[in-house]
């Protein structure tokens, strides 16, 4: 197994490693998505999700993890807000379907923490990187142990019928289980939580 370190610990200690690339491939298409839901050409989202991975990776040194529920989440919300605002302003972009106010509009709701869009935001972040870890972590574990865990906790088959399906014991479906989710807590440290 890898290292015991998280994501965001692995990023602080060496942003060159191969961290910054998961980084890369977790939140990126995140951010895409966030930004064509909201009236930005795909062209111009490829550009703005980078400045956004760019401004992470350059304040991530001073982020500070106050260990509230969600804090990378809103301040990864917060660098997509701001970096959406400059484009808007620098290049007198206005999405396309709203008007001047609407455009105000969207941006207050996505820099309140109490808003409706910000609570999809935090969903939409939540199950995305779930997802992405998951993906990533798979290749740590044997077949076995993978298959285990997947019909176990994402399909809902009990643990008798995994078992009976991969001819193991039910000992074996818990323990899989068991291991894969404390390997993504371990990941999602600081990023989910």
């Amino acid at each position: 197994m890898s290292t015991s370190l998280s994501l965001l610990e692995r990023l602080r200690a060496d942003p060159k490693d191969t961290a910054w690339q998961n980084l890369v491939e977790i939140y990126t298409p995140l951010i895409q998505n966030w930004l064509r839901r909201h009236q930005v050409r795909e062209a111009d989202s490829d550009d703005i999700s980078q400045e956004v991975l760019a401004v992470v990776i350059r304040r991530l040194p001073e982020f500070e993890h106050n260990r509230r529920e969600g804090a990378f989440r809103n301040w990864l919300r917060t660098i997509t807000v701001n970096c959406l605002r400059d484009f808007w302003r620098s290049r007198k972009h206005r999405p396309t379907a709203t008007g001047d106010s609407d455009f105000q509009e969207l941006l207050a709701q996505l820099e309140d923490p109490a808003s409706g869009l910000t609570k999809i935001w935090n969903q939409d972040h939540d199950r995305h990187v779930t997802r992405k870890l998951l993906e990533l972590l798979r290749p740590q574990f044997e077949p076995v142990t993978w298959q285990a865990f997947q019909r176990f906790a994402l399909d809902g088959l009990s643990a008798a019928e995994v078992a009976r399906e991969l001819k193991v014991t039910t000992n074996v479906v818990f323990i899989a289980k068991s291991r894969v989710l404390a390997r993504l807590r371990q990941e999602a440290q600081g990023l989910l939580e």
